[in-house]
């Protein structure tokens, strides 16, 4: 699975090379006052990790914690690129960027001398998906947090969990519990105003370059946004052949990587039941937004993916065939 996440994290589409700009040395973390008490520990795939203080230099390097960190108010002095998408200009975090970019320090692959070059304090990869040698390297440079979720038995973390670890590493638990709050109670709006959501099966599938699918399942957190709306969702993600596409059929379907009119030209597809009564929501290529905001999965994509998701899904799953589910918002 660890080839599959790489690919797809933040709505990878295709597995890249290396590569980052130096760091900027006069770049610093901005932070808002802290609220936590150090020294703290966090546990992750590989042991524990002590922060003795509140860091004011840190480092993201996994695929989506740049979105966490800003959410709080401190902007790395260094991230992990995404070759896939510009997401330097993704729309959710532009006001928390407040029109600086952060230099990058690899992409599909971390460079070790660029984190460095970085100076950090701490270095954050709770979805990063590193291995235990890049994590002895980097933890000679600064206390790093390695996976907490997606590895042996341990379950796929939610962004509940994410946020909760990040807060607590930066000194700011009681700010990620308000806004943890804040986006747990959108979510319970949008299932309210919605309540046709409840107990409907939905698979997110991603068309891959092989022409397979990829339906992702509970140990994936693009698919987990689904359940915070109600909806259900497959066990453990699946690669299937375009032989086995009756397993797309259930209540709504939600499908990226192609577009509504390339996917129709399969006549296997677009027989399926969840297709032709229209019950599916195309959102397009892995470089748009709306499929790149599951990917970062977190509290500023999130909060940006309800409002786009909720009138798709509330048209896919009214059980009236003659509801048009309208294209992802430009």
């Amino acid at each position: 699975m660890r080839t599959s996440y790489l690919r797809f994290a933040a709505g990878a589409a295709a597995v890249a090379l290396v590569a980052g700009c130096s760091s900027d040395d006069t770049s610093s973390s901005s932070k808002a006052e802290g609220s936590g008490n150090f020294p703290v520990t966090i546990s992750h795939h590989f042991g524990e990790t002590a922060i003795d203080s509140e860091p004011s230099r840190v480092v993201t390097i996994g695929f989506n914690e740049q979105d966490f960190t800003l959410a709080l108010g401190v902007k790395p002095v260094a991230t992990r690129g995404n070759l896939s998408y510009d997401y330097r200009q993704r729309p959710w975090a532009q006001e928390a960027l407040g029109g600086t970019e952060i230099p990058e320090v690899g992409s599909t692959e971390l460079n070790v001398e660029q984190i460095a070059a970085a100076e950090p304090d701490l270095i954050l990869g709770p979805y990063s998906f590193i291995e235990q040698g890049q994590y002895d390297q980097l933890s000679d440079l600064a206390p790093t947090i390695a996976d907490i979720g997606g590895y042996d038995d341990v379950p796929a973390a939610t962004w509940q969990q994410e946020f909760e670890v990040i807060g607590k590493a930066l000194g700011k638990e009681q700010e990620t519990a308000d806004r943890t709050a804040e986006l747990e109670q959108k979510f319970q709006t949008a299932q309210d105003e919605n309540p046709q959501f409840a107990g409907k099966s939905l698979a997110l599938t991603f068309v891959m370059d092989d022409g397979s699918y990829m339906i992702l399942g509970s140990d994936d957190i693009r698919a987990l946004f689904f359940t915070d709306l109600g909806f259900e969702i497959p066990e453990a993600t699946e690669i299937i052949s375009p032989e086995k596409l009756d397993q797309l059929d259930t209540d709504v379907l939600v499908i990226a990587g192609q577009s509504r009119e390339q996917l129709n030209t399969n006549p296997l597809f677009a027989q399926l039941g969840v297709v032709a009564q229209d019950r599916t929501a195309y959102i397009g290529s892995f470089s748009e937004d709306l499929p790149s905001a599951l990917g970062y999965s977190s509290p500023l994509s999130l909060d940006y993916a309800i409002d786009g998701f909720t009138p798709m899904l509330a048209a896919a799953a009214d059980n009236d065939p003659a509801t048009v589910v309208p294209a992802p918002a430009a």
